[in-house]
């Protein structure tokens, strides 16, 4: 198994994970959990899987493929650990992070986005930015650099992850169970990679087209 091949399988776990799960075992719920926790607890990670694939690990939990619960606590785990970890790194830096500049590993604009986001809605960003790519990646961090309380903090990481896994999963397991789901689960898993990814790139269009404007 070479390298780029398990590149491949961490970045686009969600694609393979079928796959996976054949070739893998019980190994595969090691790999879910290390792609959720670095997802959500490295702000330098938001292009990793996160909503397809706990969508697509409980449509495979459905037809036979895992167990739900086994899954359900540990990317709850992995989830409310990973912003955990976040937020710590954001405390560490604090304010100092406000003048770094975009990178290759730092995405400064949706730190910006993020930081606006949390200025007007507050705390309730933590939750509602779970199902918002990249906001769910920097909202914890943002959280630190603002010194939020740790025991404030936990309220919303905890209530934003059970809603996350537990309803994108628990989604997941609900339409893989219908009997067309199984006779074509190819094609709704694929679908289901592909459709939370519409609004990020809705975004990046109306970002070109308005910079090809000017």
């Amino acid at each position: 198994m070479d390298f780029a091949y398990l590149l491949d399988l961490f970045l686009h776990l969600d694609k393979h994970l079928v796959t996976v799960v054949d070739q893998w075992g019980a190994w595969v719920y090691v790999l879910l959990f290390a792609i959720i926790f670095v997802e959500t607890g490295f702000v330098v990670m938001p292009f990793l899987p996160g909503d397809s694939l706990l969508f697509v690990a409980g449509a495979i939990a459905a037809v036979g493929g895992m167990s739900l619960p086994i899954l359900l606590i540990l990317l709850l785990i992995a989830a409310v650990a990973g912003d955990a970890l976040n937020y710590s790194i954001g405390r560490w830096f604090g304010p100092k992070v406000f003048a770094w500049e975009d990178s290759r590993w730092f995405n400064k604009e949706a730190f910006d986005k993020t930081h606006a986001f949390y200025e007007k809605h507050g705390p309730i960003t933590i939750v509602v930015g779970r199902f918002m790519p990249f906001i769910r990646t920097f909202a914890p961090f943002i959280a630190g650099v603002a010194q939020m309380s740790y025991p404030r903090f936990a309220t919303y990481n905890l209530i934003g992850g059970i809603l996350w896994v537990v309803g994108l999963t628990g989604l997941g397991y609900s339409i893989g169970e219908h009997p067309w789901v199984k006779a074509n689960f190819s094609i709704v898993a694929l679908a289901m990679i592909i459709i939370p990814g519409l609004p990020a790139l809705w975004v990046v269009l109306k970002s070109l087209y308005l910079k090809i404007k000017q």
